[in-house]
């Protein structure tokens, strides 16, 4: 495409952008402007980049590389990668990158990665990475990996991993890693594995792994129990709609803990 035709694909206000008011790199299908308020509309172009201003709606095919500001919207195919501000919409497939800023909302599809700052919310497929900070929302799919800050809830599906802060509500089905720091709330399925901090509540399937501060507990949902969880002290849940636990004294951390019940199932 030439600029007078990239001109027809991007609104500003319901008008064609001025060919004066970005510039466009042919061989490698970049778009740059520092205008705001753009509506690009790339739905069939693939494999562009677009460095832009804030307050932009992006309708784009594969393959894409967002550089933006705050308050965008995107809505793509797979395998884009997003770096932007606060306040943007994400609705895109498989195969992406999120490097973003605050106040965010993204509903992806699979194998996606997310580096966020705070106030997020996640509704994604399967595959997917995050990397956030505090106050965010995620709803995803399977094989995902978490790391955030606090003030978090996340809703997710299997062979999750978590890296958060505190204050975090997960929501997620089985197979799951969480590394979290203080005051987090766990509804989880079953097979999954925990390292927290403390002030934790878990409400979790059975066969999870758990190692938390202080003040935590493990809520038991087959056999209504609420276990406390004494500081130091390394348990295994016993089976399913059995009562209690055994205390494992051979188990100075946590990888090895968990490569020793995996062992013994």
């Amino acid at each position: 495409m030439n600029k007078e035709e990239v001109s027809q694909r991007v609104l500003k206000y319901g008008k064609p952008l001025q060919i004066d008011k970005f510039a466009w790199d042919e061989d490698t299908n970049t778009f740059s402007s520092r205008e705001d308020n753009l509506v690009l509309d790339f739905n069939e172009v693939n494999n562009c980049t677009f460095k832009t201003g804030g307050s932009c709606t992006f309708n784009t095919g594969y393959g894409c590389t967002f550089n933006t500001r705050s308050n965008c919207t995107f809505d793509t195919r797979s395998d884009c990668t997003f770096k932007t501000g606060y306040g943007c919409t994400f609705n895109t497939r498989t195969n992406c990158t999120f490097d973003t800023r605050s106040d965010c909302t993204f509903k992806t599809g699979y194998g996606c990665t997310f580096n966020t700052r705070t106030n997020c919310t996640f509704k994604t497929g399967s595959d997917c990475t995050f990397d956030t900070e505090s106050d965010c929302t995620f709803k995803t799919g399977h094989y995902c990996t978490f790391k955030t800050g606090s003030d978090c809830t996340f809703k997710t599906g299997h062979y999750c991993t978590f890296d958060t802060g505190s204050k975090c509500t997960f929501n997620t089905l089985s197979d799951c890693t969480f590394n979290t720091l203080s005051d987090c709330t766990f509804d989880t399925g079953p097979y999954c594995t925990f390292d927290a901090g403390s002030d934790c509540m878990f409400d979790t399937g059975s066969n999870c792994m758990f190692d938390t501060g202080e003040e935590c507990v493990v809520v038991r949902r087959d056999v209504y129990e609420v276990v406390e969880l004494k500081k130091g002290e390394k348990i295994k849940l016993n089976e399913y709609e059995e009562t209690g636990y055994t205390v494992i004294q051979e188990c100075e951390k946590f990888p090895e803990c968990h490569q020793v019940l995996k062992e013994k199932k």
